[in-house]
């Protein structure tokens, strides 16, 4: 399983509801981003929320490979660090098909079932921890398919709520490596659940707070 793990965790089509989120493009084109600025709010998302967000998965790929597993700590700094109601929702609506995929795998596995004990919801990036422990991926190959991850979904959401040539998408993608690349390492540096980093950036949870206001959204945020 782990030959092909890596690359399913990078594959927009992985059926665990992805599609439904725009990693906060969607709030910030209904606040006046266009188009030509898509490649500077990737840089910024690599250097706040894809740091946090792929080194909480690195600590819960950890911890799951404890004895008895506890995700709790990194539950409770990850929900912490996202003080915005709106987005640990989605985080957790995201989750929550990140460990029904976990559960279908592997449903017996200990990562898999110490899923069920996380309150209130395991968050996205926890349940992605149990999933790499279920496909045996290395801690490299997880951050790196969270960031990628990242990427790929505010230039996918672009398609639809900023339409234009899809080639720009991945050159976007390829121009953003060097800092998606610092984003893995950084990641990777985190060491306990205190030192998570808290990178969520303020125009991101205002935004997030409006977008969730609105009734008429393609995306959960």
């Amino acid at each position: 399983m782990a030959g092909l793990a890596h690359l399913l965790l990078g594959d927009g089509r992985l059926p665990v509801g992805a599609y439904t989120y725009s990693a906060g493009l969607e709030p910030a084109v209904a606040a006046g981003l266009t188009r030509d600025r898509i490649p500077a709010l990737l840089r910024a998302r690599l250097h706040t929320a894809a740091v946090t967000e792929a080194a909480a998965a690195v600590l819960a790929l950890r911890a799951a490979g404890q004895d008895p597993v506890d995700y709790g700590p990194v539950q409770q700094a990850l929900a912490a660090r996202a003080p915005a109601a709106p987005l640990r929702e989605a985080s957790a609506t995201l989750g929550r098909g990140v460990q029904r995929l976990a559960r279908r795998l592997a449903p017996g596995h200990p990562a898999v079932t110490a899923l069920t004990g996380v309150r209130p919801r395991p968050l996205r990036p926890v349940a992605l921890g149990a999933l790499g422990a279920v496909m045996e991926v290395s801690q490299e190959e997880l951050a790196r398919g969270v960031v990628y991850d990242e990427l790929q979904t505010i230039t996918s959401a672009a398609l639809k709520l900023l339409p234009g040539d899809p080639l720009d998408s991945v050159a976007w993608i390829l121009d953003a490596e060097p800092h998606a690349a610092a984003a893995v390492a950084e990641a990777l540096a985190v060491r306990t659940p205190a030192g998570l980093p808290a990178r969520t950036p303020p125009l991101t949870e205002q935004w997030a707070l409006e977008h969730a206001q609105r009734e008429r959204r393609l995306f959960l945020a």
